[in-house]
């Protein structure tokens, strides 16, 4: 919150900004006008606009002094008539070349916003998966919103007020001492006595803004955490909501009360300067008419006097705008520094040039000495070797943190392991065009994932090109098209944030219908069936293994029933292949599969076999 004449606790640095200020190099200087570069006509005429602005924008205040000493006193009406019209035009002008500024200069923001919002979203399309799962998402979108938007306010706020103001200072400076040098240095001199009550109330006004900010972030954080779909559920079944209650009355409370002792030191500390901004030109009065007075200066006249009051009270607001540059840029290139941040971070998952194609078609998948950590000093996957043959299915189980997800991670690339490699027909994956695997390879996620829209959209986001009888088909294949066609909307029908209007069984076959539409030649099925009740699961486990055939597949799943169809099963634990075969042929061992077996699907086959007597 800035204070009169652009002062206030804007005028200075928090700690954090403090210990986080940015280094200052030609490097970063250069590439943030790499991006006002495309736009430097647009610029100039900005600048131009300021100027003639800051020109015309003197003429009121000679008009004034000329209306005094000739019209008034020489009481010529047509003369003060034509003054006065002069000075209108001269205002209209001057706001009409100051709202032509403010256009380009909008422009040339909203045109930069533009650019680097889309390469911003171009470059984090194109990061690692490993950088949506370490960084936070409200961290993204504020790159992507607040810091980028934010950008506007560099351009048309910073370096277009840093012109203007310059511009304003050295014009009406050389108007003031070109009519009277005495009475402009009683003019200035009165600033350093703004500077000394702006720093001391505005460090306080500050101080109180950054505790009432807080507050209030403390209470945006309770009412996102208790007026939340999930937050209000638990409320509502811990009946929590007179605790609740009391504790968003406190925090309020503390809220209001800080807000207004910011305002109460505001309004005394407007008060304060409305005092000091007029002892300029009560000090320039009386020097004025002490001059007149005793002739000291035959030249000055009641004119000069009353136009220079009104050039010093024009100067005062652009100097104390000018006394903040130091933060305000400190802010600016924190700001780009944040931005530029994101933009440096490597892209490390990239498609390599010329990247291979070959048909994978029944192809034969390896793993080769794979190991692969996610902390460096803490392994994850140790020496992983394995086969899967072409067209086969293979599923892969061990406890829960094993590692299972992330084996089959490798193949689409979200990672790519640290040592050894995965082949598809003896290809490297990361030998392969990287979109073209991707096209290849279809997942099913244990996390079903709906965007807010139709279910039409949710499912045309495997093909865009599937015709309606496709659509239809795949949802027949996964056992939803029932539930589709019974909703009033059909397949316009919105599934909600997340899915959440849809139960998870409903998502999960969505899920599946989708990855069926993209008909891939490599199929993963990561936890597939685990939103799905017994019927659920029964009903749909026919079309997945419809869905394998002629694929090549990778299981993950806690279900007996899925395992018992694999071709092998590989037994994850301890970072390694710890066993592979069949079900029988684990079961005979008594090793870690056995054991799996005996605490995990036992009891689901015990359960199972309940419900059905």
């Amino acid at each position: 919150m800035a204070g009169p004449h652009g002062l206030g606790p804007r005028g200075f640095l928090t700690d954090e900004e403090k210990k986080n200020m940015p280094k200052v190099s030609a490097g970063l200087i250069k590439r943030i006008f790499g991006y006002l570069k495309p736009y430097w006509v647009q610029f100039i005429f900005v600048f131009i606009a300021i100027l003639l602005s800051s020109v015309v924008g003197l003429f009121p205040s000679i008009i004034t002094g000329r209306i005094v000493d000739q019209a008034l006193v020489g009481k010529d009406l047509q003369l003060l008539i034509k003054l006065l019209i002069l000075a209108f035009c001269t205002l209209a002008v001057s706001q009409i070349i100051g709202v032509i500024e403010s256009y380009i200069n909008s422009w040339i923001s909203r045109r930069i916003i533009f650019d680097m919002k889309n390469q911003m979203y171009d470059h984090l399309q194109h990061m690692p998966h490993s950088f949506f799962t370490s960084e936070k998402q409200g961290d993204i979108i504020t790159r992507m919103n607040t810091d980028i938007s934010g950008v506007s306010s560099v351009i048309s706020g910073t370096l277009s007020s840093i012109v203007s103001n310059v511009a304003t200072v050295v014009t009406t400076l050389v108007a003031l001492f070109s009519m009277s040098w005495q009475l402009a240095i009683v003019g200035i001199i009165v600033i350093p006595l703004l500077i000394l009550p702006t720093k001391t109330v505005g460090r306080t006004r500050w101080k109180l803004l950054s505790e009432s900010q807080a507050k209030q972030d403390e209470m945006n954080q309770l009412i996102n955490e208790t007026l939340s779909v999930s937050g209000s559920m638990l409320v509502k079944l811990f009946t929590r909501e007179k605790e609740e209650y009391e504790r968003f009355v406190k925090v309020n409370e503390e809220v209001t009360k800080l807000s207004l002792k910011e305002t109460r030191s505001g309004s005394w500390f407007r008060v304060v300067m409305g005092m000091f901004t007029q002892i300029g030109p009560l000090l320039i009065y009386f020097a004025g008419g002490y001059f007149i007075i005793n002739n000291l200066d035959t030249t000055l006249t009641v004119g000069t006097i009353t136009a220079t009051v009104a050039l010093v009270n024009r100067l005062y607001r652009p100097v104390e705008s000018l006394l903040n540059i130091g933060v305000d840029f400190t802010r600016s290139l924190a700001l780009f520094t944040r931005i530029f941040d994101y933009f440096d971070k490597e892209a490390t998952i990239v498609s390599p040039e010329n990247g291979k194609k070959p048909d994978v078609q029944n192809a034969d998948i390896a793993y080769e000495h794979v190991s692969f950590s996610y902390i460096p000093e803490k392994p994850l996957l140790k020496d992983i070797n394995f086969r899967v043959p072409g067209g086969k299915m293979y599923a892969v189980v061990g406890p829960s943190g094993s590692g299972k997800s992330t084996v089959v991670n490798f193949l689409p690339r979200l990672y790519d392991v640290d040592a050894g490699r995965v082949t598809i027909g003896g290809v490297d994956v990361r030998d392969f065009d990287l979109q073209y695997l991707r096209d290849c390879i279809g997942v099913v996620t244990q996390e079903t994932y709906l965007f807010n829209g139709t279910i039409r959209e949710n499912l045309l986001y495997a093909r865009e090109s599937a015709t309606e009888e496709e659509l239809e088909e795949a949802c027949k294949i996964a056992n939803i098209h029932d539930y589709i066609t019974s909703q009033p909307d059909g397949y316009d029908t919105i599934v909600g944030n997340r899915g959440l209007k849809l139960s998870g069984g409903e998502k999960q076959r969505i899920s599946i219908a989708r990855v069926i539409l993209k008909d891939p030649k490599i199929l993963i099925l990561d936890e597939a069936t685990s939103a799905l009740d017994s019927i659920s699961e029964s009903s749909i486990q026919d079309a997945l293994e419809h869905m394998m055939e002629g694929r090549t597949s990778i299981v993950i799943a806690h279900r007996l029933t899925t395992i018992l169809k694999a071709d092998s099963i590989l037994v994850v634990k301890d970072g390694v292949i710890a066993e592979q075969g069949t079900h029988d042929e684990l079961l005979a061992r008594n090793g870690v599969y056995r054991e799996l077996y005996e605490t995990q699907f036992r009891k689901v086959i015990d359960y199972e076999s309940g419900h059905q007597e």
